[in-house]
């Protein structure tokens, strides 16, 4: 019960010694936490900004599909040491009939579906929209990749199977061709030909590989090879696969290994002439460039920092002068050793934790301003914020140490005969 009440002390007294600081020495103690505020602002932006960014890729590619591998002529890791760009350039894009051996051969696979994108304009009457993204999907589209509905549905197996001319709208797309009225049943005019709306996908948000369904028009694969060669590499054509519940994405790489190799009668020693990528790929891609992105943050905050430890040390020793008359009075008094130097560090890391908290306000005002104009997830986050509180308080104890350690050692009689 005497400890809580010490430390309870402890803190009245070093936060009225704190504000005391603060009041009397204002133009000081403003330029000294400044280094403290700038360095926290510093960083717990950066780090905010990353978050946001995490956040915003984390969703794309857990709607990419923790569990579907990609089928396409190249890798999405870069190169290694053994392969060079032009060993890739030869290589064939991904074929629709491929997809359907794949669907016949591979036992480990639920669904697969072919995907082609190019660039149209899309007219609905007197309302036109340019450079839309066209997807040209196959049947399970839908089963593959992941996705709601705002309204009406996807295409049927037959509507696929026949080349039905039948589309899906973005979100996005659907509310600047169709202002205010309902786009389901009616007719738009793409690649010069009608097609009825269908279904309109539900708002996903920006995507952070430009794969948003929201100013997007998807329309089923054999409708689309009606006007162009739906296997051509300029449109980028891929295939993928989602496997059986149970299987293992390593296990479905090798089954579609095996399956492609045989589909491109390649000998047993060639090498593959396809990439299956991964949406693990990518995850562990992004791990090292926000880890190469939060190191910037702290060096960048860590001289601000730094600069406002050595001012927070300089205060301290500044105090400590001020009242070392005090503090030999204190010591005469039976003040232990444990005391004058607590108090000491309680002021340096209070000094420290307000110009910390001003930091994070300043972090908290442009997240909020930047989120209400830009209409995106930019938030500090409660993780950020204790990271910020956590730092203050370090650099405070850091900084305080020497000199509250110097005021506990003095002298009692040569402090009482001290005049400050």
């Amino acid at each position: 019960m005497a400890s809580i009440i010490l430390i309870i002390k402890l803190l009245r007294e070093s936060i009225l010694f704190a504000i005391n600081s603060v009041i009397a020495n204002k133009l000081r103690t403003v330029l000294t936490l400044l280094g403290i505020t700038i360095g926290i602002f510093a960083i717990i932006s950066v780090f905010s900004i990353v978050d946001s960014l995490e956040r915003q890729i984390r969703s794309s590619i857990a709607a990419l599909g923790d569990q579907v591998v990609y089928i396409q002529k190249w890798p999405w890791g870069g190169f290694d040491g053994q392969y060079h760009w032009w060993d890739y350039v030869g290589r064939p894009v991904p074929h629709i009939r491929e997809l359907e051996e794949i669907q016949r051969r591979a036992g480990s696979v639920e669904a697969a579906a072919f995907v082609v994108s190019l660039s149209r304009r899309v007219d609905y009457l007197n309302t036109s929209v340019d450079n839309v993204s066209i997807l040209g999907v196959s049947a399970d589209y839908d089963q593959v990749r992941n996705f709601d509905m705002e309204d009406g549905r996807f295409f049927s197996a037959m509507e696929s199977a026949t080349g039905r001319n039948v589309v899906l709208l973005g979100f996005d797309l659907a509310e600047n061709l169709f202002p205010n009225i309902d786009p389901v049943g009616r007719t738009v005019k793409v690649f010069g030909h009608n097609a009825v709306v269908i279904g309109i996908f539900e708002k996903e948000g920006m995507g952070g590989f430009g794969d948003s369904h929201d100013d997007v028009l998807a329309m089923p694969i054999s409708y689309l090879n009606q006007f162009m060669d739906v296997n051509r590499e300029r449109f980028n054509p891929f295939i993928m696969a989602r496997g059986k519940p149970g299987i293992s994405n390593q296990e479905l790489i090798d089954d579609l290994t095996g399956v492609m190799r045989a589909i491109r009668r390649l000998p047993p020693m060639a090498d593959n002439n396809f990439a299956l990528n991964e949406t693990s790929l990518l995850s562990e891609g992004f791990d090292g460039l926000f880890a190469i992105i939060k190191m910037a943050g702290w060096i960048i905050g860590g001289f601000s920092i730094l600069v406002g430890g050595f001012g927070i040390a300089n205060i301290m020793f500044v105090s400590v002068r001020e009242r070392t008359s005090i503090i030999g009075i204190q010591k005469a008094l039976g003040a232990k050793n444990y005391f004058i130097l607590w108090q000491f560090l309680f002021e340096s890391i209070m000094l420290s934790l307000m110009g910390g908290i001003v930091g994070l306000l300043l972090v908290f005002t442009g997240t909020t301003i930047v989120a209400s104009i830009f209409d995106i997830d930019f938030m500090l986050s409660a993780s950020n914020i204790l990271l910020g509180i956590n730092v203050s308080a370090i650099i405070g104890l850091l900084s305080g140490f020497i000199p509250a350690w110097s005021a506990a050692r003095l002298d009692p009689v040569e402090a009482i005969r001290s005049t400050g």
